[in-house]
């Protein structure tokens, strides 16, 4: 019997995604609102850092970002724990790419849309039996009128009920596949399977798709996730909730350094943290 490891982690989630365009394709086009004769038809990745233009800002590292046959930029972020950072920092990373599209003297005309996919392991609107949001830039008085470039969605896996949206049905189907897979998967619903494209992923959820060293890494990265989040709880009942972008590159630098005295290739180290080869050769000094 197949072991199945989590889709919503670093290493499953960029090997489905960040290594086949095929698949990264179908899942778009079913999770963003676009239009059916806006539909993403092919793609090319892009790097996943960020560098800014004046250096003394700030750098993004996402999980996937690519741009299509039309020039638009997609970025996606998977999100294991909710902060109230999250948003704000999709928002930074999405406008990067937004600007960083012109060299000077180039025209405005010139830029393309980005949209940023971010997906919740955990929820942030308590209020809301809603699971998709979708935010855009619109005038507050007539929200029909807006101003193009930047869009973005953001999904609440756990709100996720199937019957809620059967209308869409490769929509559910992917949000059902990131939803109930995990480590205590026994047996595959039928249904998955009928999508190639879905099917496909299945498949690279299974064990044996895996390296030994990536098994390791993996099963590393949920060590960390489960003491990250105690140390996050109590700090927050302490009333010391650390900034979670601080707290995302220190459990980095501590999977890196891990990773590390396990033996593992800077390569892999690298795919699984999202740290470029030179800061992970500084880390390790």
């Amino acid at each position: 019997m197949s072991r199945y490891l989590n889709p919503r982690s670093d290493l499953v989630f960029k090997k489905i995604f960040g290594e086949r365009k095929h698949l990264l394709i179908s899942f778009l086009n079913s999770l963003l609102p676009l239009s059916s004769d806006g539909l993403i038809e092919s793609l090319e990745y892009l790097p996943v850092e960020q560098i800014p233009t004046i250096p003394v800002l700030k750098r993004t590292i996402v999980d996937v970002k690519c741009t299509d046959q039309q020039g638009r930029i997609f970025i996606v972020e998977m999100q294991i724990e909710w902060s109230s950072y999250f948003m704000q920092r999709m928002l930074f990373g999405a406008s990067q790419a937004y600007i960083r599209q012109l060299d000077k003297g180039d025209r405005y005309e010139y830029l393309k849309p980005v949209y940023g996919l971010g997906l919740l392991a955990g929820t942030f609107d308590n209020e809301s039996l809603d699971f998709y949001h979708h935010y855009k830039i619109v005038n507050v008085d007539k929200p029909q009128r807006e101003i193009k470039g930047l869009q973005f969605v953001f999904i609440e896996l756990p709100k996720f009920r199937p019957a809620t949206h059967a209308e869409k049905k490769l929509q559910v189907l992917w949000l059902r596949f990131m939803s109930e897979i995990n480590e205590k998967t026994k047996v595959i619903d039928p249904e998955l399977l009928k999508v190639s494209e879905i099917k496909e992923a299945v498949e690279l959820t299974e064990e044996a798709a895996y390296t030994p060293e990536e098994l390791a890494a993996y099963d590393l990265y949920w060590d960390t996730v489960s003491t990250e989040k105690t140390l996050m709880e109590g700090k927050y009942q302490e009333g010391l909730e650390k900034g979670k972008a601080e707290g995302k590159a220190e459990r980095d630098i501590e999977i890196a350094k891990a990773m590390s005295a396990k033996g593992c290739h800077l390569d892999l180290i690298s795919q699984v943290t999202g740290l470029s080869l030179a800061e992970i050769e500084r880390i390790l000094g």
